[in-house]
């Protein structure tokens, strides 16, 4: 009995919110280290323990018993569960669950999951990531990148590549005896078998040069017959095929694009139907092949074409299935039917690209890259390849490119002045070179640990999109900036120009191996979605197969995972990142809460996108953009964390650590705030905004000073210039363009403390307020500079004076130049 029954009413209120405090707190505890269900149990039984100590028994508590039991029947029973619940939540759910066809099924089962899937997850794990080391390079591939890489860059002159049309004939002879062409051939077949991080180093090298020449490097490591032959070929055809293409003998193209097919490759219309015909004297099973194809590198000049199509058995030869799917062949170029030769003009870069077309042109079953049990398998095979070689290819173009834009700023920021001022020290040119600096730094760091996962045998689909589309945004980014720092000498074409082929280039590779408008918009969260999420892809399968019990597994999991992506997004938004100290040195510890806590961030907004909007999502396409952005940011600062701490987290390099990771929290922020603005469910956008961000926004883009502060380093600071550009190539002083504007700049700072001479000079009236060439005699008169000096000041500010010109051409020239 209570004895003073007021007395306890009145505290009742107090005792129920405290113990449904107690009970939210086990909750919320248990459910932000991954535990929800254990967590609901707890709570439970905390408030009903609770109740019954303080009230005893009343009715109340019976109701409460009750709705307890029939939870955690709900929750242990899956036969019961699955008839009263997710079987009744699957077949709501059935209509508004996106229809997975075969071809983007064979696309999302492609490749792998790596680190994506733990960002996705919302509690990445930093300890995986930073044991994670590199291999390295061998001693033969470092000396293969300082021996062959080197010669063929030195070999390459821009102009003379522009003025042929193609790579000189000495250069392709080079090519195939150094083995360029058989970089991912195995050394059983006379390839020379390299790492991915190699491959990646070699394709950087040869882009931060000439682009022509890269895109040539790159294909045969990239999709291509090489590649698809070592995982899929009959050992027949790669003891056939991998040692000519290894010598060069072979010259391959891979022709998948179609004037109907572009990004929806699996549209195409070419054809190949099986029947009998004549092959080499004898009547053989094979495919009657017509295709019309365009854009493929090197199509005009290759002895050896892969080709993809739909493949049909029309008279059932081989059996009752018709249609048998996407299948990829060798076709030996000089067959009858066969057009190639034309060659298209990808915005004046001259790397070899053009269309085939091919009627009526008979191969046999045997010319089926896995003979007959490749028939229908293309599909398959292209986005396997693809997983890997989008992670290389083109990342390492877009790092060339931005290597050689930082050293072309920092050196002509420093030769060009005006007002008396090298252009570097003025804010509003600072600012750019400050970026390019940063982005370079930052996709460096991405391209060298994505090259990592390949190289240990990873093929991560998903992060390969991300690499190629953010890669290439950030080429255009940093060219465009560094062609604003130099002005007319960068729009002004010839020898002189270094940034001009870079800045013709840019759309190529935004284009190719997936336009990155479909990448950002459909690829990248459209695959995360299902291959990164635990569960969404169970899902979407089991309602697809009627199968409830799968249903009952993935969805019950889904609702675990989302409460906690729930609560921990809710604490960490409250508190600024996670409560406990993250892993990793001191000095990049704010990276680490900010991307954890975006991290969670991410898997809630992604949660609430996908139950709110369903299959729709997959049409709301600037949605699933946002939440692509957000995924790559969180990449890309992951990439940066690791290259800082695998380089010893050193007291230097935590500028760049501070740019690059403030620009990536600020943009996966902003992703998320975008995506929760235009939810189509208002209130539940702004409910989870609210959840993630409860005091406002939370991190800014970097400081002005920390942007002049990287503009600055790579400008003055020699040292900090090589390692950040360490893996471009440098042209020697003779040649026009990089080489002589490096070589001027080299020459122009050891005769800076003659500068200074002047300059205190002028300024304490010694000497005229004068340009400083008009300087240099009356300086020698006043014993300001000895004659010695006077020379060799003299040649100098001639060589800056020529450096900083830009080309000019006589009429004849130039109408030569138009091909007129």
């Amino acid at each position: 009995m209570v004895d003073d029954p007021i007395g306890f009413l009145q505290a009742l209120p107090m005792t129920l919110i405290a113990l449904l405090l107690l009970a939210l707190a086990l909750f919320v505890a248990l459910a932000y280290f991954g535990k929800p269900g254990l967590g609901a149990v707890a709570g439970s039984l905390a408030f009903l323990v609770g109740y019954w100590q303080v009230c005893g028994t009343p009715p109340f508590l019976w109701v409460l018993l009750g709705l307890t039991g029939l939870g955690f029947a709900l929750g242990l029973i899956p036969g019961f569960r699955q008839t009263v619940l997710t079987g009744r939540i699957m077949n709501a759910l059935a209509p508004s669950l996106p229809r997975i066809s075969e071809t983007e099924l064979v696309a999302l089962e492609a490749g792998t999951v790596w680190w994506d899937a733990d960002l996705f997850s919302g509690r990445p794990d930093w300890d995986k990531l930073l044991a994670f080391e590199p291999k390295g390079l061998s001693p033969e591939e470092q000396a293969f990148l300082d021996g062959p890489v080197e010669t063929i860059c030195q070999m390459v002159d821009n102009e003379e590549v522009d003025r042929l049309g193609d790579l000189p004939p000495a250069v392709w002879e080079y090519l195939k005896e150094q083995g360029f062409m058989a970089l991912i051939i195995p050394k059983a077949y006379g390839g020379l078998e390299f790492s991915a991080e190699a491959i990646s180093a070699i394709i950087t090298k040869v882009s931060s040069h000439n682009v022509t020449l890269a895109v040539t490097v790159m294909l045969p490591s990239s999709l291509g017959p090489a590649e698809l032959l070592l995982h899929y070929g009959t050992k027949d055809q790669r003891e056939h095929y991998l040692p000519r293409l290894a010598k060069g003998e072979l010259i391959p193209a891979f022709a998948l694009t179609e004037p109907h097919a572009g990004s929806d490759a699996g549209s195409m219309r070419s054809t190949g139907v099986i029947c009998r015909g004549e092959w080499q004297g004898e009547q053989v099973l094979g495919l009657r092949l017509d295709w019309d194809k365009r854009y493929i590198t090197l199509a005009p000049i290759c002895n050896l074409l892969g080709l993809a199509f739909q493949a049909q058995d029309p008279d059932g030869l081989l059996g009752n299935q018709k249609d048998l799917g996407i299948t990829c062949a060798l076709v030996p170029a000089d067959l009858p039917g066969i057009q190639t030769g034309e060659r298209h003009d990808p915005l004046g870069v001259k790397f070899v690209n053009g269309p085939t077309q091919g009627q009526n042109v008979f191969i046999p079953l045997e010319n089926v890259i896995g003979g007959r049990k490749g028939l229908g398998n293309g599909w398959r095979m292209l986005m396997d390849c693809l997983s890997a070689g989008r992670a290389i290819s083109l990342p390492g173009l877009a790092c060339g490119a931005g290597q050689n834009t930082s050293l072309t700023v920092a050196a002509y920021s420093q030769l060009r002045e005006q007002f008396g001022l090298p252009l570097h020290q003025f804010e509003g040119v600072a600012t750019p070179m400050g970026r390019i600096a940063g982005m370079t730094w930052m996709m460096n760091a991405g391209r060298e640990l994505t090259a990592m996962a390949v190289a240990q045998g990873e093929k991560p689909s998903v992060v390969s999109a991300i690499m190629k589309a953010y890669c290439t945004e950030g080429m255009r980014k940093v060219v465009n900036d560094g062609m604003d720092i130099q002005a007319g000498a960068g729009i002004c074409r010839g020898e002189r120009n270094i940034l001009a082929r870079y800045f013709q280039a840019i759309p190529i590779g935004i284009t190719v191996e997936g336009a990155n408008i479909l990448t950002r918009t459909l690829i990248i969260f459209g695959q995360g979605m299902l291959r990164c999420h635990r569960y969404a892809f169970d899902e979407v399968r089991a309602v697809q197969a009627k199968d409830v019990a799968r249903f009952d597994r993935a969805f019950m999991g889904h609702v675990g995972s989302g409460i906690t992506a729930g609560v921990r997004a809710t604490v960490q938004g409250l508190w600024g990142g996670p409560i406990f100290p993250v892993t990793g040195p001191a000095s990049s510890a704010w990276l680490v809460r900010g991307m954890t806590r975006l991290s969670a961030g991410f898997a809630l907004s992604a949660e609430t996108a996908m139950a709110t909007l369903g299959g729709d999502l997959k049409r709301r396409e600037e949605l699933s953009g946002r939440l692509a952005d957000a995924l790559a940011y969180l990449y890309f600062g992951s990439a940066c964390l690791h290259r800082f701490v695998r380089e010893g987290a050193r007291e230097e390099d935590e500028i760049w650590l501070r740019w690059a990771g403030e620009t990536c929290l600020y943009e996966a922020q902003e992703a998320l705030i975008g995506l929760l603005d235009n939810l189509p469910n208002r209130f539940l956008g702004w409910s989870v905004k609210k959840m993630l961000f409860p005091w406002g926004r939370s991190y800014e883009r970097p400081r002005d000073e920390t942007t002049h502060g990287l503009s600055q380093r790579i400008a003055q600071q020699a040292e900090v210039r090589d390692a950040l550009c360490r893996d471009a190539h440098r042209p020697s002083g003779d040649r026009p363009g990089l080489g002589a504007l490096l070589a001027g700049l080299e020459r122009l700072q050891r005769v800076a403390p003659m500068r200074r001479k002047l300059a205190k000079a002028v300024k304490e009236r010694v000497l005229p307020r004068r340009t400083e060439r008009d300087l240099l005699d009356v300086a020698v008169e006043k014993q300001v500079l000895t004659e010695v000096e006077r020379l060799i000041l003299r040649d100098a500010l001639d060589l800056r004076d020529d450096l900083i010109q830009v080309d000019a051409f006589s009429p004849e020239e130039y109408l030569e130049r138009c091909g007129a």
